[in-house]
């Protein structure tokens, strides 16, 4: 096992990213009607999860529609796990994020451009609302306030492959900014992200495009197609191990009944695309 997994743990988000990886329409219209765990069950797994990885990150869906995420997050510190949070950013109030102090270690904001225009025809917007770049900036400041340490996720489509978004990440003075390829998976974005597929040169050049901000200590990691199929530990809103090495979900037994190892044993993971994409780093 790798030293970290993600916990998508609800399915439901207020978002309609056209590029999503992890719509998971396949588990509610299978196993999981409502898209999510019970709250008793969720917070087992992170207990058990907890046991066996040093790093839980909580993800989505949009996981702060999660009205019991704050418990989970305080289980998964209290049992020693480093936590982080991956978000859009649309329900991070200020009081929100005081609810996490002390409990939560990252938090990861999802921006994918700094156009709010560009993020709108993405589909990276609530009821046609963009979030303004400005409010990013005012949460990274606060959550800083309270201990947070600052990580950005960005996914490079056709669509903003030529923008450059240095100012605002300078602005936003992330420890990490992790720049993805968009990334079709069978059944989770297929029918809407066709038209975003950029080329492996495309994405390149946006990452060379960016390489300044390293000079402010900014860590840059960009993960190509190579760097990200099959090189996570991923577990799903029913609470299982999944991965994704042939560019389709391939779901495991679960865990609440198996066991993690048995679980994890279910399903594929190379560790060597683990290192290589620098998976390893001070948590």
């Amino acid at each position: 096992m790798p030293p970290s997994v993600n916990y998508h743990l609800w399915k439901p988000c207020n978002m309609r990213c056209r590029h999503c990886f992890a719509t998971f329409d396949d588990v509610a219209a299978t196993v999981l009607p409502r898209g999510h765990l019970p709250r008793a069950e969720s917070l087992r797994v992170v207990e058990l999860l907890a046991e066996r990885f040093r790093k839980i990150t909580f993800a989505g869906g949009e996981p702060t529609l999660c009205p019991w995420l704050p418990e989970l997050v305080r289980v998964a510190k209290e049992r020693g796990a480093v936590t982080m949070l991956v978000t859009n950013g649309s329900r991070l109030a200020d009081d929100y994020l005081a609810s996490l102090q002390g409990r939560l270690d990252w938090l990861t904001l999802s921006i994918d451009s700094a156009s709010e225009e560009r993020h709108v025809a993405l589909g990276r917007a609530v009821r046609g609302s963009a979030i303004p770049t400005v409010r990013y900036v005012e949460m990274t400041e606060r959550a800083r306030t309270l201990g947070m340490r600052i990580k950005v996720n960005t996914v490079v489509t056709s669509m903003h492959a030529g923008e450059d978004m240095s100012d605002l990440i300078l602005a936003l003075r992330p420890e990490r900014w992790k720049i993805l390829r968009v990334l079709p998976i069978e059944g989770q974005n297929s029918g809407s992200v066709e038209p975003l597929l950029c080329t492996a040169e495309a994405f390149r050049a946006f990452v060379a495009r960016h390489a300044r901000v390293e000079e402010r200590g900014i860590v840059l990691v960009p993960e190509d197609h190579e760097d990200i199929l099959g090189s996570y530990a991923m577990v799903d809103p029913a609470g299982r191990f999944f991965d994704d090495m042939d560019s389709v979900h391939h779901y495991g037994r679960p865990i609440l009944e198996v066991g993690v190892e048995a679980a994890w044993d279910s399903v594929r993971f190379s560790l060597a695309r683990f290192q290589g994409r620098g998976g390893h780093y001070d948590f």
